[in-house]
């Protein structure tokens, strides 16, 4: 008897074409009502408001986004939401909303404050708290006790990865010099900071499996690749200056997300033995099994770790090459992360079939799923929606793939806030603000001293050095 294959969505120029079920929810949502969205174009106008959004939104909301005709809106990773939003207050935007996890609104709030939008106000769409199981790992007794261990190291800078609380990242600052990161960026800080503190040693959280990979990275770098090929990924290191870095570098060892953690071994096992031809991409916050299964498939021009962009990046590629080769062609990507990303994978994917007129190139989006991971909705023209109420459809033979925390941002909240803006004091609205932490820290607001690593992690992108204060601050705490 013959394995089913995982369900998928075929992307062509003009059509998409849904196998399963879990793919026919997605792709429903992505045709949304052009009632809805002339509705929520007409709100955002009338408020001058930006929004900003993360991958993982509900494809609903998605779909809806991608069609408005207001210049303010973004979607992208949690690194860029923060950016754009100092952006459309840069270029008039009178507010902004953000569509993400809790963190990702004291991010934008932190850095609107930095650029001198402190009067620009920032809007969550849930009153109550919209969490994540990797920034909650973060403020736990358990990560405060590991950076204890850093407090005590001489040399020790700490890589926080940026999906964390405002507050996670002035505590930790206060106890260890700290820059945060993203997935993008996360190889190239590490190795900096070796690279800058001479014996230094850099302490990676919180995000457990991102730290194995990264690990992977390193060993790989320092067995199996040239000196050359060393200083081609940067050039202050080579094989011996990597092995020496592994022994000093220090990964946190209680931390996942909870959608990355279901793609594990049995879901490799499975792709391998039904999907063995196609491309695999995989974020690097995936257990060390899909990790090794895309890194075996980069190796052979076949895959993509890295971060949501990258992902996006990968397959944007891919597909214009099959459009610059003759004859009709299907390319099929093993979606190794969130599946919220096939809003952008399906607007990037047929720009560029359309724009070289190719009808007979298509893209197979392949989703590592249970074939349950789908929820009843019996009061949506749909009946079923993608991804899962309360856990059932999840399992190792395939994960949920849709985030439950970002899932709280839904279309009907949107449209709720945006029509209670302007209509009602902002203080009814308090709950809906970003959180305020009325601790200090070092003597300064919460705020203040978390944005410390985000603006080291600024300056570290505009010239790829560790800035200066940050190494002084490290060699200043020996």
């Amino acid at each position: 008897m013959s394995v089913a294959p995982f369900p998928s969505l075929l992307v062509r120029a003009e059509e998409l074409v849904p196998r399963g079920s879990f793919a026919e929810a997605q792709a429903a949502y992505l045709m949304p009502d052009a009632g809805t969205v002339a509705h929520l174009d007409a709100l955002v106008r009338a408020r001058g408001a930006g929004i900003v959004a993360h991958y993982y939104m509900d494809p609903e909301l998605q779909g809806v986004l991608m069609r408005l005709t207001w210049p303010h809106v973004w979607i992208s990773d949690s690194l860029l939401m923060a950016d754009q939003a100092v952006r459309m207050a840069e270029r008039g935007a009178k507010r902004v909303v953000v569509l993400g996890v809790d963190f990702m609104s004291e991010n934008a709030r932190a850095m609107l404050d930095a650029g001198g939008f402190g009067h620009i106000p920032v809007y969550r769409v849930a009153a109550e708290p919209i969490g994540c199981s990797l920034a909650a790992a973060a403020d736990s007794l358990a990560y405060s006790a590991w950076l204890e261990g850093a407090r005590r190291t001489p040399r020790s800078v700490h890589v926080v990865y940026i999906n964390t609380s405002l507050r996670t990242k002035a505590r930790a600052h206060a106890v260890v010099p700290t820059i945060t990161c993203t997935s993008s960026n996360v190889v190239q800080t590490v190795l900096d900071a070796f690279a800058s503190i001479e014996g230094g040693h850099v302490w990676f959280g919180p995000d457990t499996y991102m730290g194995q990979n990264l690990e992977r990275i390193l060993g790989t770098l320092a067995d199996a690749a040239s000196d050359e090929e060393v200083r081609a990924v940067h050039p202050k290191h080579d094989r011996a200056s990597i092995r020496a870095a592994l022994s000093r570098f220090h990964a946190f060892p209680q931390g996942n997300c909870v959608v990355h953690h279901l793609f594990g071994g049995e879901v490799v096992k499975a792709a391998r033995a039904r999907h063995a031809d196609a491309f695999v991409t995989a974020h690097l916050e995936v257990p060390g099994e899909m990790f090794e299964l895309a890194l075996e498939k980069r190796r052979e021009g076949k895959g993509a770790v890295g971060s949501t962009s990258d992902i996006l990046g990968f397959i944007k590629k891919k597909i214009e090459e099959g459009c610059a080769r003759p004859g009709p062609a299907t390319l099929p990507f093993l979606l190794g992360t969130e599946a919220g990303m096939i809003t952008s994978i399906v607007r990037d994917v047929q720009a560029v079939l359309r724009e070289r007129g190719r009808a007979d190139v298509a893209c197979e989006i392949v989703f590592p799923v249970a074939a349950e991971a789908i929820t009843a909705a019996p009061d949506s023209p749909l009946a079923i929606v993608p991804g899962v109420g309360g856990g059932e459809g999840c399992s190792t033979a395939g994960g949920c793939a849709t985030c439950p925390y970002m899932k709280m941002n839904s279309l009907d909240a949107l449209i709720a806030l945006l029509e209670r803006l302007d209509t009602e004091d902002d203080d009814r609205l308090a709950a809906f603000h970003p959180r305020i932490y009325a601790e200090e820290v070092m003597g300064k607001k919460v705020a203040e001293v978390g944005g410390v690593p985000i603006l080291h992690m600024r300056a570290f992108q505009k010239t790829g050095r560790l800035p200066a204060a940050l190494v002084e601050d490290v060699l200043a705490r020996r």
